[in-house]
């Protein structure tokens, strides 16, 4: 909007057009114009609003909370018990064991959360009322990827906190270790999270886009060294783990974890194979979402 000489906003004409031509007529030929906030104000807007939107809804928050913690105790309370299977390191407890996949599955559930929450505003009015702003699209979806990244790690942190309060998990595992684990499994839901927004800004329908996240969450888990390792699969869940991305990244984030000797060069390619996914998955995202809002996905 034009300023005043005195510093003061002038305020904005109902008609733009008429206020050009009387501004043209007494020789204001260029008139300032807002060129719009940077993208960097933009993400940081939207990433504002959207973690404002999680925190002042308590269930989401609860419920977020509560669905890894059960996870995580309700495994190691069916399975410790039990003969350990082929393949297990030793000395480890199976809480240890099972505590990085949990992690590495947080992440994903929140990433799922994040494209789920991106179809809700597709459909309330949010997109199209910001699509009328100057704001690049791109922004929304990122600010919703950052926002899966600050809830998962703070779901992740709560959970860490219980499981050193019950196991002492920090004292085995070491701050620094648990750290970069920490990160690593982030970064896979970061990843994957791109994925599940392409696949939200291309489907834009949300039941349809849970029962999808859920069908392809289950089976990548479950066929990973997520639960047993490897070795102890059936032959050909065992073949589909040694393919499956998860299992590279799970596997990094467990060395990390446990300090396993040796375990650093799973790192390198979990970070590259992450990096890969996330990449192509924020491209798609951010071509299928300049569709027009009416389409439908062919």
């Amino acid at each position: 909007m034009p300023a005043r000489n005195d510093g003061h906003m002038a305020e904005l004409p109902a008609d733009l057009g008429a206020y050009r031509s009387r501004a043209a007529h007494n020789g204001m030929a260029h008139l300032p114009e807002w060129q719009g906030s940077s993208i960097v104000t933009q993400i940081g807007v939207l990433t504002r609003r959207t973690v404002l939107q999680w925190l002042t809804n308590p269930h989401a928050v609860v419920l977020g909370l509560l669905q890894p913690v059960v996870i995580l105790f309700l495994l190691t309370g069916i399975f410790s018990h039990l003969s350990l299977p082929a393949g297990f390191p030793h000395g480890v407890s199976y809480f240890d064991f099972v505590l990085p996949a949990v992690l590495v599955d947080n992440a994903l559930q929140t990433s799922l959360v994040a494209g789920a929450g991106l179809i809700d505003e597709l459909r309330n009015g949010i997109v199209p009322r910001l699509r009328s702003l100057p704001i690049l699209p791109s922004s929304l979806l990122v600010a919703r990827s950052l926002t899966s990244l600050i809830r998962g790690g703070f779901q992740a942190l709560i959970m860490l906190t219980l499981a050193q309060v019950t196991h002492g998990t920090f004292s085995r595992v070491g701050l620094a270790g648990l750290t970069v684990a920490l990160g690593l499994a982030l970064l896979i839901g970061w990843s994957l999270g791109w994925v599940f927004l392409a696949l939200s800004a291309w489907i834009r329908r949300a039941e349809t886009m849970q029962n999808l996240g859920f069908m392809v969450l289950i089976p990548l888990m479950f066929s990973s060294s997520a639960y047993i390792p490897v070795a102890a699969l059936p032959t050909v869940l065992s073949v589909v783990a040694r393919i499956n991305p998860l299992t590279y990244a799970i596997n990094a984030t467990r060395d990390l974890f446990l300090q396993i000797p040796g375990g650093n060069g799973a790192i390198l390619p979990a970070i590259l194979i992450n990096l890969v996914i996330g990449a192509a998955g924020a491209v798609t995202a951010v071509r299928v979402f300049r569709r027009p809002l009416g389409a439908t996905p062919r």
